[in-house]
């Protein structure tokens, strides 16, 4: 039934457009996931989206203990709409759910016993923590981690903003999974459920679409 949807929804738009989605997905992984916690500044969650849309990763955690937000559309240029977007009002609930899903929580800081970025083993589904920009990731994540991960710097400064961080990480660990063994891609249930929500996202009337789909 749901084959069927996706090809009533797909006669509404482009086959230009349905090679675009089926590309991209093809190239969608949940092996690899995301998470910001109490990110002060708007733009700074927005520009981590969009670098969640462009390495390829479906999911974005992101935790409002502190400060809630709405998506910055204008920094994620659209990214809202191909990112699901997962949010928690307590750092606890968001490491136990990552838990259930069997991911590593590694955290994202220049200090403790980091481990470099080009030593990162990837094959392990893993979640990265990003804090907040001044005061980094909170203690609750610092105890519950099961690793940390640091980008080797050669300046004066010892951290970099939270968005120009994860787009590092995700750029080279996405790259070395790619070129690895593991088993990274979506299965085919969960390409199709991406497929007919990106379609109906692009589809204007889709209620009344959805509607007469129904009726048949």
């Amino acid at each position: 039934m749901d084959k069927q949807l996706l090809e009533y929804l797909q006669s509404f738009i482009t086959e230009r457009r349905k090679e675009l989605f089926d590309e991209v997905v093809s190239k969608r992984t949940r092996h690899f996931t995301v998470v910001s916690e109490d990110v002060y500044q708007l733009h700074n969650t927005s520009a981590v989206m969009r670098s969640c849309d462009v390495f390829g990763i479906q999911e974005l955690h992101v935790i409002e203990e502190k400060y809630g937000k709405r998506i910055d559309k204008e920094i994620a240029l659209g990214a809202q709409k191909w990112v699901n977007i997962n949010r928690y009002d307590s750092t606890m609930s968001c490491i136990d759910a990552l838990r259930k899903e069997n991911y590593q929580i590694i955290a994202a800081t220049p200090h403790n016993d980091s481990q470099l970025l080009h030593d990162f083993d990837v094959t392990k589904k893993t979640a990265f923590f990003f804090g907040r920009e001044r005061d980094g990731l909170s203690d609750t994540v610092l105890k519950e981690a099961d690793g940390y991960i640091k980008i080797p710097m050669y300046g004066f400064t010892e951290s970099l903003n939270i968005s120009v961080s994860a787009a590092i990480i995700l750029q080279h660990v996405v790259t070395k999974l790619k070129q690895s063994e593991v088993d990274w891609q979506l299965s085919e249930d969960e390409k199709l459920e991406l497929l007919i929500d990106w379609t109906k996202k692009t589809i204007k009337s889709i209620d009344d679409i959805m509607e007469r789909y129904y009726k048949k």
